[in-house]
């Protein structure tokens, strides 16, 4: 039989922090807080291949889980000496998700769980407490109605906001139990209004239909697009823990918050959190109260009046201290804790690995090292290196003015500037579009998580450095300012009311996630400094890992951004990008359109300065290093005019009749050029082309050598080989024009001329084209769409579909397909080096960059990869980490110095 539920409390757990896959990381972790003697309200977690389980047995829980999940409940209450759905002394359960990694706000939950018309009267007499008993009914009527019934939770707060104003309150504290009795009376004759039934009474029916509702919450639209996102893989599945309630409504000597054991903006080592007297806690991340600071250090910092826990509550606050200390020193690493207060009485109700900014993640990696907790190595493993891209981008000048027209709390760090949007749909269109917006939202909720993802920047005006706004920008490394009180979101009117002026949809402000400041218009901003904690950990990185780190550059600008970040070497320049610009085009046109030999000779003469001109620029930035230099690519037709307008338009430049060019432009045309007329096919065609280009390439090396005084060694690459033959031809003519050029010039210019393997016939015949080729660069992109038969341009038409229903697991052009494309990858790597044992090894294509994509690379012995500028740090980083995680798993983990098990960087 298998075993679908695991218990902890009293000090025991069946299970613990190494049972993540299992019990999910909040069950986990509820477990190993168990076995550490923490003060854990007791409960069960039932296991996440359940959630499986339930979707294959068509949405329905199995008599067998709910058999266990019954005899759970029977230990949780001869620990707490309470009784579920009756008797005098009622227990209550929390039904929250735990999926396997951290998903903030995206799946459901459900509180105070076996409450109705009598349990709340037995509760009330309990506790000595009857305004308590009823507060808690309304919750659990609000949110079970929302989470199951899904009857919308803003039908009730409508209807608790009319009572409140009715009795003249401001706060939901101020009610009365009477008057929550009442509101609890309009709750559930909405609900029969509404949806046509009761509001279930039974407590097991309670119990059944919030569990099924947490499974289904797995499949959310809200959980899909946030796994998309965080490349989390759906079969996964979500736990689910079910737990004996503990109230921070209980009162003033009750309270419920969220504490960070390190600042997770800045990193900075002192607790860092915030809670509320008398709430649950929804009401901390839901943002409906203002929430105060858990130390006397964040209210001064704040500017908050309001006590900080550390003033109200000094005895728990003592004991909240002591535990987050053990914790971090436990895990070895910055947590994430929630917790209640229950008349006076402390309660754990979940650790994890807190998200932090990609700042704050260097620091504490950083500072860790220094106060020895962990390793350099273990450093290198705690940055994520997608989220390197927070640091390299820019932030506001502090040299400019500041027209500020509000302020709110700096949730998340960096500076955005766009237009102002109020719905998540406005921001995702406005992305699709290429324009940049700030969304504006007065609390973000999880239905908004697509629109957070589309914006450059979020602005909320209410909640507070915990709320779910702050939570998943700091996740996704997006500028964030939550809390603006002295703003207005008017989202009807579409209008942003802040000091002294009110700005419409469209309209332009910058918002600063740093500093909580949201200013007027486009602020000019700068570079960041790629240094300190930044430095040292590349610099541990770079002694970590073999591969070298090249960039994809066609110009100086970019070649001088990728050396700034690290890189040594082009690993492709796509000659084809420079016959775009200005005049070329021009002179790149009247090549193709030539009649003959003679005329494409003439034309390519007046573009060979330019050519060498490009690479010598590039040369010149990348003196000492290797630059790999792809051919002429892409089919002719790409050059030419498409439109009526556009032939009419170089007809008359070109002094050529319209009709002839129409004509020539028909000729051209080919039904699928991505299979057609290219690489080296144009060479062999017109090896004039060729000739050019090679000579341009070698005068380029002749200028640089004698300009800078380091020799470049060029590495000429051949496109779209799929024969050795092909190569041949075309590697006859550039060895013939570098033997002209050397012997011109007078000097020794030492080359590689090797080819792009993105044909599978070019991967399975690697070893014969190898005779000829000296180095292998794999195009990806290319040989992703020759491998699948998909074209890139038009895969993301069904790509998100096949995602949706489990056909494929990652879009194949973002994540190497390891099976297919990899597996001819694999062959091609261990046969060109059986013909050549010192072939060069490199990926070129956009997996160069992808960190998953980066770990095969190390793993089948590549020499290189190369990615966009801006790539290069996370290209380092996860080269760094895939040597660090194959050398642990090569010694059964016994260089692994966490003690727990760890996901190297984030899935």
């Amino acid at each position: 039989m298998t075993k679908w539920v695991y218990t902890f409390g009293n000090g025991e757990a069946e299970g613990g922090a190494l049972d993540g896959e299992r019990l999910g990381g909040k069950g986990a972790n509820l477990a190993e807080m168990c076995n550490l003697g923490l003060p854990v309200p007791p409960g069960l977690t039932i296991i996440a291949e359940a959630c499986s389980a339930y979707y294959k047995n068509g949405r329905q829980i199995a008599e067998e889980l709910k058999e266990q999940v019954r005899a759970g409940i029977k230990r949780i209450e001869q620990i707490t000496g309470r009784r579920f759905g009756a008797g005098d002394r009622p227990l209550l359960l929390s039904v929250r998700s735990g999926a396997r990694v951290s998903m903030p706000g995206m799946m459901d939950t459900v509180l105070n769980l076996g409450l109705n018309d009598e349990t709340v009267q037995a509760l009330g007499h309990d506790a000595g407490d009857a305004r308590f008993a009823w507060d808690s009914y309304r919750r659990f009527i609000q949110m079970y109605a929302d989470v199951v019934m899904r009857l919308d939770h803003e039908v009730f707060e409508e209807i608790l906001e009319d009572e409140k104003a009715r009795l003249g309150y401001e706060f939901d504290t101020e009610l009365t139990a009477n008057e929550w009795q009442h509101v609890v009376s309009l709750y559930k004759s909405i609900i029969e209004e509404e949806l046509g039934e009761e509001f279930p009474q039974d407590p097991e029916v309670q119990l059944w239909g919030a569990v099924g509702a947490v499974f289904s919450s797995w499949m959310s639209a809200r959980a899909v697009t946030y796994r998309h996102l965080h490349n989390i893989p759906e079969g996964w599945g979500t736990a689910i823990n079910i737990q004996a309630m503990v109230f921070g409504n209980h009162g003033n000597s009750s309270a419920t918050g969220v504490a960070f054991t390190r600042n997770p903006s800045t990193g900075d080592k002192s607790l860092y959190g915030e809670f509320l007297v008398n709430a649950q806690g929804e009401d901390v991340v839901a943002g409906i109260r203002t929430p105060q600071s858990i130390t006397e250090e964040g209210r001064i910092s704040s500017g908050s009046e309001r006590p900080s826990m550390e003033k109200l509550m000094p005895d728990a606050f003592k004991e909240l201290s002591r535990i987050c200390t053990e914790l971090e020193e436990h895990y070895r690493d910055m947590q994430d804790i929630e917790f209640t207060i229950e008349r006076g009485k402390l309660w754990m109700l979940q650790t994890r690995a807190g998200k932090r900014s990609t700042r704050a993640a260097m620091k504490i990696a950083v500072d860790m090292v220094d106060e020895k907790v962990i390793t350099e190595e273990e450093a290198v493993l705690r940055i994520e290196p997608s989220s390197l891209d927070q640091l390299l981008h820019p932030t506001i000048d502090p040299r400019v003015s500041r027209e500020v027209i509000g302020t709110g709390l700096p949730a998340s760090p960096g500076a955005a500037t766009g237009e102002i949007v109020f719905t998540a749909e406005e921001a995702v269109t406005a992305s699709e579009e290429g324009r940049k917006v700030i969304l504006l939202r007065v609390e973000t909720s999880p239905e908004d998580i697509h629109g957070m993802h589309a914006a450059e920047g979020i602005l909320t005006t209410r909640g507070g450095m915990t709320s779910h706004a702050a939570v998943v920008a700091r996740g996704m490394g997006i500028p964030c300012v939550v809390g603006a009180g002295s703003m207005r979101i008017d989202a009807r009117n579409e209008r942003l009311i802040g000091v002294g002026v009110t700005l419409k949809k469209g309209d332009v402000i910058t918002i600063d996630g740093s500093a909580g400041q949201v200013l007027k218009g486009d602020v000019q901003m700068i570079q960041p400094e790629l240094s300190g904690d930044f430095g040292r950990i590349m610099q541990w990185a770079d002694r970590a890992r073999r591969m070298t780190v090249r960039t994809n550059a066609d110009t100086p600008a970019d070649a001088r951004a990728a050396r700034s970040f690290g890189a040594e070497g082009i690993g492709l320049c796509r000659t084809e990008h420079m016959f775009f610009e200005g005049d070329r085009i021009h002179l790149m046109r009247e090549m193709i359109l030539a009649e003959d030999e003679t005329g494409r000779r003439a034309a390519l003469d007046s573009l060979l300065p330019v050519q060498r001109h490009d690479f010598a620029s590039l040369f010149n930035v990348m003196h000492g290093l290797p630059v790999t230099i792809r051919l002429l690519d892409p089919p002719l037709h790409e050059f030419l005019p498409k439109t009526d307008e556009e032939i009419a338009d170089v007809s008359a430049a070109m002094g050529m009749d319209a009709a002839v060019l129409r004509q020539r432009v028909d000729a051209l045309h080919e039904f699928n050029p991505m299979l057609g007329h290219r690489g080296c096919r144009l060479a062999i065609s017109y090896p004039e082309i060729v000739e050019m280009q090679a000579r341009a390439i070698f005068e380029a090396a002749v200028a640089a050598a004698h300009e800078t005084g380091a020799a470049v060694v060029p590495e000429i690459m051949v496109p779209l080989v799929g024969l050795r033959s092909e190569l041949d031809y075309v590697k006859e003519r550039i060895d013939t024009i570098a033997g002209d050029v050397m012997a011109e010039a007078g000097m020794r210019i030492d080359y590689l001329v090797g080819t792009m393997i993105e044909l599978p016939r070019a991967a399975l015949r690697a070893h014969i084209i190898a005779e000829a080729a000296e180095f292998f660069s794999f195009g990806t992109n290319d040989l992703t769409q020759t491998t699948f038969g998909i074209s890139r341009d038009d895969a993301s038409a069904f790509i998100p579909t096949y995602q949706r229903k489990g056909i494929i697991e990652h879009d194949p052009f973002i994540s190497l397909d390891f099976d297919g494309v990899g597996e001819l990858i694999r062959i091609a790597a261990e046969r060109g080096r059986r013909t050549r044992n010192d072939m060069k090894l490199g990926i070129c294509g956009e997996h160069g960059g992808d960190p998953v994509s980066i770990h095969f690379c190390e793993e089948i012995g590549l020499d290189y990869v190369s990615c966009s500028p801006f790539r290069v740090p996370i290209a380092r980083l996860a080269a760094a980490q895939a040597v660090i995680t194959n050398d642990i798993a090569a010694n059964k983990g016994a260089r692994s110095r966490t003690g727990l098990a760890r996901t190297p960087y984030p899935s």
